[in-house]
């Protein structure tokens, strides 16, 4: 298990036990059995707020028989600008003349320019350097030919005021793609996304509601190069922190609703790689909708005369709430009090916190499934997802009565009669709701009591009962209760990891920040672990952290060497067993 974020390749990996449950169950959320989880879809798809040229770089020339290039007008946000897309080799130019170049001959350039010395400081200080951006920075991408112009429906699911943020994600790449190229692929795919092309407004029938004004104006786009190594940055890779805010343009907007849909960075890196930041807001994409989008960038990028996998569906009527509403069950997640008892997410937001990241591998997740087997069949969600809430409500030391929630991420696209149909982006999730006392959760000696919770959460999920919930939010006073819950969204098997530009899959993937919300990650490469990150007050971090881990140091399987134990890293598992 890693502890906040070390290698999570070489520490604390446990020898892979083969049982029959092992690998059927961790793809799906929603499921009734182990063998049907590998015909399924991720059923755990709600992502929640957690908020480069180089030198001497030489682009991969396209032939005429891959891909004509024409030239397109870009947008400077501000002004108009009738230049082509930014050369590569120019770009990298005027970074190098503006940082000076030590691989220019020229020692005056170097200015003492010293890049050991500098990655040294940098990894002991976890603090990225400046980006340095182009001139006339950024620009808008709009689609390449015109698309359709009107105001587009959003869901109650949609609009909820829960969901008013953009999922940042972060991609680095060994190898960079030219800047060209993605800007006229995304330019040909905003044509079938075209949304994402537009700008959010309120509802022109009612003021709380919001719609797309698909508009065209376009995507944000902006290039940059940072004087880092890929390699450097994996090594910051462990944990986001605040200077990767650095990689991702930051729109100055006077409110949520002026942000465009679609922001995009790439910044090229020292070694030739390049670092992907995507800021999508959340009212017009689910994880499944973000997925399908990256994957088609992705595919019109690598393979530009091959049609798209997926066609896109655009309308959100499907989820039209019923005329007149009819709210017929009871509804755990929301809530129309405006002052909770004890306000856990106010006192979380108010403390300084610290990224608690722990990866858990396939034996782990083994060890936590028997504590209830034979008598309880469970799925890896169901058993990750019990563990961090249990151990969550452990380290915040919470009143014995005080009742918790856990609130999870539920796909319904399949759950609802007729189905979703295939290709819809947009927000296709509900939120399932297990509470109890923190008493009962936490005295059982297992998690029997948490995983049985969460199961009747799932299977509660009916089509009428998710028709009820859309009824409810025609009710605007509704919000989501966050007062005394762990929010968890999964974006592990949602194939957000398996990118590729043409150039190589990435070789991290992840948030741009971290936050109160918890996020079970994929692991690059190793599609068995999963990566649970989430946000604590500094006071507790150490506390929620060693009860992630004491199931494991109790284990008499690691004990006996059943498994290879967890390696204590420096700051890792001594230093937290020892502070306790």
């Amino acid at each position: 298990m890693t502890v906040n974020g070390g290698n999570e390749k070489n520490a604390g990996q446990i020898v892979q036990h083969k049982e029959a449950d092992l690998d059927a169950d961790h793809v799906v959320h929603n499921c009734h059995n182990d063998q049907q989880d590998t015909r399924d879809v991720s059923q755990n798809v709600g992502t929640l707020n957690t908020e480069a040229l180089v030198e001497n770089y030489d682009p991969k020339e396209l032939s005429e028989e891959n891909i004509q290039i024409p030239p397109v007008v870009t947008t400077v946000l501000g002004e108009e600008s009738g230049d082509h897309f930014v050369n590569d080799r120019d770009f990298t130019n005027s970074i190098s003349a503006h940082l000076g170049s030590c691989n220019s001959g020229n020692p005056d350039l170097c200015n003492n320019y010293d890049v050991k010395v500098l990655a040294e400081n940098m990894l002991k200080s976890q603090e990225l350097p400046d980006c340095c951006y182009h001139q006339n920075q950024p620009s808008l991408i709009s689609p390449e030919t015109q698309t359709p112009n009107h105001f587009l429906y959003l869901s109650n699911l949609d609009d909820q005021k829960f969901l008013r943020f953009s999922i940042k994600y972060l991609y680095l790449f060994k190898k960079s793609v030219s800047l060209e190229v993605l800007k006229y692929s995304l330019s040909k795919l905003l044509v079938d996304y075209y949304p994402l092309a537009g700008r959010l407004r309120t509802s022109r029938e009612d003021d709380q509601k919001l719609e797309v004004d698909c508009n065209g104006k376009g995507a944000v786009f902006a290039s940059a190069f940072m004087d880092v190594s890929a390699d450097e940055f994996l090594e910051l890779s462990r944990t986001p922190n605040r200077s990767w805010r650095k990689l991702l343009y930051k729109v100055e907007a006077r409110s949520f609703l002026d942000v465009p849909p679609l922001v995009v960075q790439v910044t090229n890196l020292r070694c030739g790689g390049m670092i992907l930041c995507t800021a999508i807001n959340h009212c017009l994409c689910d994880g499944i909708g973000t997925s399908q989008f990256l994957q088609a960038w992705a595919h019109m990028t690598a393979k530009p005369n091959l049609d798209l996998p997926i066609t896109p569906f655009h309308t959100r009527h499907v989820l039209k709430p019923r005329n007149p509403p009819q709210v017929n069950h009871t509804h755990h997640v929301y809530t129309t009090t405006t002052d909770a008892v004890v306000d856990m997410n106010k006192y979380l937001q108010s403390q300084p916190l610290v990224p608690a990241s722990l990866t858990f591998t396939p034996s782990h997740i083994l060890h936590l499934k028997r504590q209830c087997s034979p008598s309880l069949k469970c799925t890896t969600f169901e058993a990750l997802a019990s563990h961090t809430w249990r151990s969550w409500v452990k380290s915040l030391d919470l009143s014995p009565s005080h009742n918790v929630k856990l609130l999870f991420s539920v796909n319904v696209r399949k759950k609802l009669d007729p189905e979703i149909p295939q290709g819809y982006y947009g927000n296709g999730f509900v939120l399932g709701c297990a509470q109890t006392s923190a008493r009962d959760l936490v005295s059982s000696t297992n998690l029997y009591n948490g995983i049985k919770l969460v199961q009747q959460a799932k299977s509660s999920l009916t089509d009428d009962y998710v028709r009820s919930m859309i009824d409810l939010l025609e009710d605007k006073t509704v919000k989501t209760d966050l007062s005394a819950s762990l929010v968890i969204s999964q974006w592990s098997k949602l194939g957000l990891e398996e990118l590729d530009f043409g150039e190589g899959k990435a070789v991290h993937m992840g948030p741009v920040t971290s936050d109160i919300y918890c996020l079970f990650l994929p692991v690059v490469g190793s599609f068995d672990l999963v990566r649970v990150l989430v946000s604590m007050p500094e006071s507790v971090v150490e506390k929620f952290e060693y009860f992630m881990m004491r199931e494991f140091l109790d284990s008499e399987e690691i004990i006996n060497g059943d498994c290879d134990g967890f390696l204590a890293e420096e700051n890792g598992l001594d230093h937290v067993i020892n502070k306790l």
